[in-house]
């Protein structure tokens, strides 16, 4: 290869790694890269590093850790490679720790020729006989030779039907009884950053088909481009495999395929049981022709367990629906703080507009994040729609949405609307029509027939008796008081800090956000509690981490005291995610103690009766918040238990032996370099 496509030098590789803390073996890698030129700044890439290492481990099971990530601080795409003779903990599924670590550094903006290099690294990672020469490698210009020299992009790409198996320790598979030599199948692969997982998975399948003795081809959705599957071969295909850990563009083309559904670490290392599932869900005739198994209806999904699925769409929706809560909560709140809650009753703006008055201003900041609230329930409908169906579904969810909000179903209704938009439009996807009425399908039939039907359940049979519950929870959350009020706070604030960011946060978020909308103008309205309780648990677990690193340093690496100044800031914004970092290298300790914080301070918000208008905005918005002074104590109670709860528990570990690098006595094995 040129000096310009070279991945590594013998200055980047060390043959005797010697740290066995995942922090430490991290930073002694990137360090090399430093030295090189290859990164800037490095702190800031392995902020860079921790981030992907939060999203999923990195461990690849037989001796291998494949840390990475796209940094605006790597100079050209280049890799770092030790060898340790104990082993680092990546958290491979397999318990094995570390032997061979590539630390794959990718340019922000780096260019296809480039990503192409990193994709064939990755397809050869899952060769035993690169790996092994690599183990067996006496010297660091042999290993830079050998990871420079032995492939290039152009047969990154060809399918390796005829390699090794996809990993050492991969159990054989009895060839599928599907297969016959008449299975042709079709994948998608891709993972969050587009670099490793997404070719790794890719090589693994296909090694796997070809050991079953049936044909595929798989579509990487990765960082070096993807090349979209022909229709042709999609059409030809009797099964799909989608291995993937982001959505998969242009879902639709697979319609009424039968699909194999399941993340990319799955295709990595049970490459065979997805083959074989596949498999199952044909059957290959006499002819050699496939068709559906009879257990099997076209575009049936095998892989995660409905609940899985479900969570999917409703997080897909969720996560669309926010940024219009956000900003349409926060307009309303800063029009509430200018002009007062009479506000809401202003005229319309558009002929009672004066730009010296400052009520004027208000009025608009109210009639805007008003408008912006009227898209919420459409928008969490109509993306649980496609998330089910694709965009063929859009038209039915969003209308449905409309439509819920009209009969004030809120945002149960919605979830309902997308639910019943999605699953329609997916049934009807595939019927059997006429070629001459396949054309007009997408953009006229399954758009009409999917409104009207939508519109009609929502308008005659399921939105009054869901507008009725909505009203009911209304009335009980501006009634709570007491006790009542207090466990509701907690149990908000226990699912707030429970996955930080994930599912059940989202849940919390969201009933709090959908009663909210559903408030009134009265500043004590029980659902105005409800933000305020759940803003508060979010963020006392960034906050809590923060302080703890600041009392009780010797107890964080350096890194995570680093990443603690950054938490005072996260928190503080309502930003609950900053205490991933931590949660990832320590769950067991982190997030008992995060649980506990949250709980406190949302149970105390809803003692005190604070209020809360604005859905976002942390401490930034306290003049925004009903009896800000006992809303700030709740807080700094929260914080306080998060704390002293993780600075007792991470106080009651043995302490690690010192290390050979020189690793102190007593310093904590956590994973993640965070600073």
């Amino acid at each position: 290869m040129s000096d310009t496509s070279g991945l590594i030098t013998p200055a980047l590789v060390d043959l005797h790694l010697a740290p066995e803390d995942k922090s430490e073996a991290l930073r002694a890698l990137a360090q090399r890269l430093v030295a090189e030129g290859r990164v800037t700044d490095l702190d800031g890439f392995l902020t860079d590093v921790a981030a992907r290492e939060a999203q999923a481990p990195t461990g690849m099971g037989d001796g291998i850790g494949i840390p990475h990530c796209r940094s605006p601080h790597v100079t050209r795409p280049s890799l770092a490679f030790g060898r340790s003779a104990v082993g680092v903990d990546f958290d491979a599924p397999d318990g094995r720790p570390a032997d061979l670590i590539f630390m794959i550094a990718a340019p922000a903006g780096a260019d296809d020729t480039h990503l192409r290099i990193l994709a064939a690294l990755a397809r050869r990672l899952m060769d035993p006989a690169f790996t092994g020469a690599l183990r067996a490698a006496e010297s660091p210009r042999e290993v830079a030779d050998r990871i420079n020299g032995d492939e290039t992009p152009a047969t990154a790409s060809a399918p390796a039907a005829t390699s090794a198996p996809a990993t050492a320790s991969a159990p054989p598979a009895a060839a599928p009884a599907a297969t016959g030599g008449g299975l042709r199948l079709v994948a998608v692969t891709s993972c969050p950053t587009g670099i490793a997982h997404t070719y790794m998975a890719a090589k693994a399948l296909e090694v796997a088909a070809a050991r079953a003795g049936a044909r595929i081809d798989v579509e990487t959705q990765g960082s070096a481009g993807t090349t979209p599957l022909a229709p042709e071969v999609i059409a030809a295909a009797d099964a799909v495999i989608f291995a993937h850990d982001v959505e998969v563009r242009d879902r639709a083309r697979f319609a009424g395929k039968p699909i194999v559904d399941v993340g990319v670490k799955a295709a990595v290392h049970r490459a065979d049981d997805l083959i074989a599932r596949a498999a199952g869900l044909v059957t290959i005739t006499k002819e050699g022709a496939a068709v559906p198994a009879p257990a099997t209806a076209p575009g049936a999904t095998a892989g995660e367990h409905w609940a899985q699925r479900l969570r999917m769409y409703l997080m897909t929706g969720v996560s669309h629906m926010i940024p219009f809560v956000a900003a349409g909560g926060l307009l309303i709140a800063l029009a509430f703080a200018i002009g007062g809650y009479e506000i809401a009753s202003a005229p319309s703006v558009l002929g009672h507009f004066e730009w010296t008055s400052s009520h004027s201003w208000a009025a608009v900041l109210f009639q805007t994040g008003k408008a912006a609230f009227g898209f919420l329930v459409p928008v969490l409908s109509g993306y649980i729609a496609w998330a089910i169906a694709d965009r063929a579904a859009l038209a039915a969810g969003i209308a449905g949405g409309a439509v819920s909000v009209a009969v004030g179903a809120g945002f149960l209704g919605g979830m309902v609307s997308g639910m019943v938009a999605g699953f329609l439009v997916l049934w009807m996807s595939r019927w059997n029509v006429p070629r001459a009425v396949k054309g007009i399908m997408p953009v006229v039939v399954v758009p009409l027939l999917s409104v009207a039907t939508v519109g009609f359940l929502m308008f005659v049979v399921v939105g009054s008796p869901i507008a009725s519950a909505m009203n009911a929870l209304t009335g009980w959350l501006n009634g709570l008081s007491g006790s009542h009020a207090v466990l509701l706070g907690a149990l908000l604030g226990a699912m707030m800090a429970f996955d930080m960011g994930g599912p059940l946060n989202k849940v919390a978020y969201t009933f709090a956000a959908g009663a909210l909308t559903a408030a009134g103008t009265a500043p004590d309205a029980g659902s105005l509690k409800v933000m305020a309780a759940v803003m508060a648990a979010g963020m006392t677990p960034p906050l809590g981490m923060a302080l703890a690193t600041a009392v009780r340093r010797r107890l964080f690496t350096p890194e995570e005291r680093e990443n603690g100044k950054a938490a005072w800031v996260l928190g503080a914004s309502f930003i609950t995610e900053g205490a991933i970092p931590f949660a990832a290298a320590d769950p067991l300790r982190v997030i008992p103690a995060g649980i506990a914080g949250s709980m406190t301070a949302g149970g105390l918000v809803m003692a005190f009766g604070s209020t809360l208008r604005a859905p976002h905005g942390g401490i930034w918005v306290l003049p925004l918040i009903g009896s800000p002074l006992l809303y700030l104590v709740a807080i700094a109670a929260g914080t306080v238990v998060t704390a002293a709860v993780v600075v007792v528990l991470k106080g009651m570990r043995k302490p690690a032996a010192p290390e050979a690098a020189g690793t102190p006595a007593g310093r904590p094995r956590t994973g993640l370099p965070t600073g």
